[in-house]
């Protein structure tokens, strides 16, 4: 009769433990679950915050290029205006020279 009593009572205990095994067992899962769900938005942030910086640095680079193309078309348009001041003025005076003439 107490051998009975032991071998239940020791049932109940490994019982008792498997149950307490899988309240454990599942509560790490659901940690480990929350922590690569922390993980992935904390990546997804980091993630963000490189693109905004790549296209700020691209927009800066691109600015930087605009003004340079910017200066090189004043300056290539006054040497442009010049050449064509200075031969203008013999071209119109061939021009009323041959309607003179």
């Amino acid at each position: 009769m107490e051998l009975i009593k032991k071998i239940k009572q020791a049932e109940t205990q490994a019982q008792e433990v498997v149950e307490q095994a899988n309240v454990q067992s599942a509560q790490l899962a659901e940690q480990r679950r929350k922590s690569r769900a922390e993980s992935f938005e904390e990546e997804q942030v980091q993630r963000k915050a490189d693109i905004e910086a790549s296209v700020k640095a691209a927009i800066e680079e691109g600015l930087t290029e605009v003004n340079g193309l910017r200066t090189q078309a004043d300056k290539d348009r006054n040497q442009l205006r010049e050449k064509a001041g200075a031969k203008q003025g013999g071209a119109t005076a061939k021009v009323m020279d041959y309607l003179k003439g």
